[in-house]
């Protein structure tokens, strides 16, 4: 960290914290989650709604909704939904679905993962367990495992291979931190389903340590971390990512990303702006730290 001392760093993350609690939800898809009361569902409907957070908010959302919608369509839960899904007779679900360079075809491909996910290993966190390392520093490892294994399930009945083509959109959705990728969208849907039950994320994966996880570094992420102290990268990877959460474990060793939905808060809700603006600058909690 650069001049800002860990307690006052701390005192003024902690009060952000405090702030943006669950009454913010309306600005984020951890909201479709929260709709859901069995974490079969959330587990599922956390994946999907993770997946396609990229873009504006309002898209994400919208987006996110197509799918549920259809999804629901059908009078199922999002669970039953999955385990009935056949991408062989079902090839026009989803159909017209675009999201920015997604389309359906790529929704279609991740359900069907997500049922094998669940049929070979009982949930998608049973899946993700079993590359799960207890003895790596952070999750890298672990995340990289369940990656692997994803893109390596059966896609015959989506794409009529076996193997994933190198083109399939459905790959965007799994990067890799072993290619440098900050993989912010599986990280932050690691950061829902690992962290306690806090009134925002569940801690459903209770086998899973919270101490592990990596921020899910966006552009709002990355560039509010540098005008506090907590990078001094300006590269959006995986080593940014790393280094971040290294400066917030000094803060709180047991759970470095629980910082990550208030943070993002001041970027989404344009409370932090680009250039100095004296009346938010003024209004900012963590105002009398920043470097802008």
């Amino acid at each position: 960290m650069r001049r800002n001392s860990a307690s006052i760093l701390k005192k003024r993350l902690d009060a952000l914290y405090l702030t943006y609690d669950r009454r913010y939800l309306a600005s984020d898809p951890l909201l479709f989650v929260h709709r859901y009361k069995t974490s079969k569902d959330r587990e599922i409907v956390g994946l999907i709604a993770s997946s396609l957070a990229y873009g504006r908010v309002d898209g994400i959302k919208r987006s996110v909704e197509a799918v549920l919608n259809e999804m629901g369509a059908m009078g199922a839960s999002p669970y039953e939904f999955v385990m009935r899904f056949d991408p062989a007779k079902d090839k026009k679900t989803f159909d017209g679905f675009v999201h920015r360079f997604n389309r359906g075809e790529d929704v279609r491909c991740l359900i069907y993962f997500i049922r094998q996910m669940i049929e070979g290993s009982g949930s998608i966190g049973g899946f993700f367990m079993r590359g799960y390392s207890n003895d790596a520093p952070d999750i890298k490892e672990s995340l990289t495992a369940f990656t692997k294994g994803v893109l390596a399930l059966d896609t015959a009945n989506v794409y009529g291979s076996r193997i994933l083509p190198k083109g399939a959109g459905v790959r965007f959705f799994f990067p890799s931190p072993s290619d440098g990728s900050p993989c912010k969208r599986l990280n932050l849907y690691l950061r829902w389903m690992v962290r306690r039950n806090d009134g925002l994320d569940f801690g459903i994966w209770k086998q899973a340590d919270p101490a592990k996880l990596i921020i899910p570094l966006d552009t709002h992420i990355g560039r509010i971390c540098r005008n506090i102290g907590l990078t001094k990268r300006a590269i959006q990877d995986w080593k940014t990512a790393v280094e971040i959460t290294a400066s917030l474990r000094t803060l709180d060793e047991s759970d470095p990303v629980k910082y990550d939905f208030a943070v993002c808060r001041l970027g989404i809700l344009e409370a932090c702006p680009r250039r100095k603006d004296a009346d938010k600058c003024a209004a900012c909690r963590v105002g009398d730290i920043c470097v802008l």
